[in-house]
């Protein structure tokens, strides 16, 4: 809400300057009038358009920022604001009692349309009033003392200025700057507005009527002997309405094209400068990066590969709870092929139904399912754990194929106190869940004094961290899962070593040992 009251005033008082050091001392009214409407239009959009530019950075620096620790699950408490309830409530009733005056003044006028007398006049209706007052218009009716009306004491001229707001329909400009004074009625810029959206008006209207009538000298002397007349509703165009030098100068007054035409253009550069001061924005982003581009497609097939694996393990380790159901074996093409999902799969690679090979898939490999991914004409294999292997299953470095945090935990709600991968538990399978010394909030503060975040502008996303709290309470295993580049997954394996023990995990009273998954929101803490 502050960025956008920052953005918008700011805005509506820099095209409401170059409107009055400008455009309002020329002769070019109908392009003024757009021009007022269009600035309050675009104060009010410029705060909702962002552009972003790409900057692409090979060698990031990395220097202490702002992160937040997420846990899996949290309870954030937060404060009461009695500051910002008592503003809020404040605003509302001020915005309340403005509208009710605003509507209020709506009926005023709608009786008094209804109460007096109608009269067609060209494609507007005079409404005869008994009460002495100037001729005034809102929307296509225009008010008028019944006893001058009917003795002809209205001069043409009038009727002329008068009407030129009815077929104008300048009561819809006033209609649309009162609800955003009532809405804003905080910011005083609006007031500023309406006055230069009526007196506007009144020289679009002087202008019709000069021009009808071509009697500069009459016209003006009506209008100086009107001045003090008593004014109408706030609402109406009102024929007295700021008749001063302006009013009268602008009568008599030329605008050259080139001028007009100069002038008008000098409003491009002012537009371009607002949105880029307001709408550029700039995101960052490691230089050919190309994991991070098909992060998404690894992503999705991963974890259908992790959560097939995860069936096979449970499988292959019945817990004396829950009885598994054993892998369908099935023949295609006179061999035999293990089916998990949509797919079959033994020593060979993966198959469809009609013996289809698949270009990613399941292999056994020494007995153990792994997962496999075609690269141009090479494959790629990784086992159950993400770890990359040969043909032989062996491994070949510390790389890791991407997981999503949530892949670690495949239907985590159906896991009984007995599943496990390997010797390994699930933090949802045991009876006593492990714990930081002093509590998870300890835990987070002292990853968030120790990370240190890359030191670029609008830098934003999450890292996600997996690791196994031994029965010691020590940390092991750490695995970056995720990052967004800049050296954050390094970053957050860094830290995490760095951790003091932990208090184990337990099932049923016995230390285990227990998988961990910490996702890490990271925003710099430069913008």
């Amino acid at each position: 809400m502050t960025d956008f009251l920052i953005k918008s005033t700011l805005s509506l008082v820099v095209l409401l300057g170059v409107y009055y050091l400008l455009l309002e001392k020329e002769k070019m009214h109908r392009f003024n009038r757009f021009y007022l409407l269009f600035a309050l239009v675009f104060a009010m959009v410029i705060p909702f358009i962002t552009i972003e530019i790409v900057q692409e950075i090979a060698q990031p620096t990395v220097t202490p920022g702002n992160i937040q620790i997420l846990p899996t699950t949290a309870v954030v408490v937060e404060e009461t604001n009695y500051v910002a309830i008592a503003l809020w409530g404040l605003y509302g009733l001020v915005t309340v009692v403005l509208g009710f005056r605003f509507m209020r003044n709506v009926v005023q006028i709608s009786k008094k349309m209804k109460s007096n007398t109608p009269i067609a006049y060209y494609n507007a209706q005079l409404v005869l009033v008994p009460e002495k007052t100037l001729p005034h218009t809102f929307l296509n009716t225009i008010f008028i003392n019944e006893t001058e009306y009917n003795n002809r004491q209205v001069e043409a001229e009038l009727y002329t200025h008068e009407l030129t707001h009815v077929t104008q329909k300048h009561t819809l400009d006033i209609l649309a700057i009162e609800v955003l004074k009532t809405i804003f009625w905080f910011n005083p810029i609006f007031i500023f507005y309406k006055k230069a959206i009526q007196l506007n008006h009144e020289f679009l209207a002087d202008e019709k009527v000069v021009h009808s009538y071509n009697n500069v000298p009459f016209y003006q002397s009506l209008l100086l002997s009107k001045a003090n007349a008593n004014p109408t509703f706030y609402l109406a165009s009102n024929l007295n309405y700021l008749i001063t030098k302006k009013r009268l100068l602008m009568m008599t007054k030329t605008t050259s094209q080139k001028i007009s035409l100069v002038k008008k253009m000098t409003i491009i550069p002012v537009l371009s400068i607002l949105l880029i001061a307001f709408c550029i924005k700039t995101v960052a982003r490691e230089k050919n990066n190309t994991i991070v581009q098909q992060q998404p497609i690894l992503n999705e097939k991963i974890a259908i590969a992790k959560s097939a694996l995860q069936q096979i393990e449970k499988a292959e380790k019945p817990s004396d709870t829950v009885k598994r159901k054993k892998l369908e074996v099935v023949k295609i093409r006179n061999e035999e092929y293990t089916k998990i999902g949509s797919l079959y799969f033994n020593d060979k690679g993966s198959v469809d139904i009609n013996g289809n090979p698949a270009a990613n898939g399941y292999i056994n490999i020494n007995n153990d399912v792994h997962f496999y991914v075609t690269k141009g004409t090479e494959r790629e294999y990784y086992n159950r754990y993400g770890f990359r292997v040969d043909s032989k299953g062996v491994k070949l470095n510390n790389d890791t194929i991407t997981v999503l945090e949530k892949d670690y935990q495949v239907e985590a709600s159906k896991l009984t106190s007995s599943d496990q991968v390997g010797d390994i538990y699930t933090t949802t399978g045991i009876t006593e869940k492990p714990d930081f010394p002093g509590g998870m909030m300890e835990f987070y503060k002292f990853v968030g004094q120790n990370f240190k975040t890359p030191e670029q502008a609008n830098l934003k996303g999450k890292v996600y961290i997996t690791f196994i709290i031994e029965k010691d309470g020590s940390i092991s295993d750490v695995k970056n899962i995720r990052d967004i580049g800049f050296g954050t997954g390094d970053e957050a394996v860094r830290v995490i070593k760095l951790s003091p023990k932990w208090l184990p995990g337990k099932m049923n009273g016995v230390p285990v040992r227990v998988m961990y998954s910490l996702p890490i929101t990271i925003q710099s803490a430069k913008s």
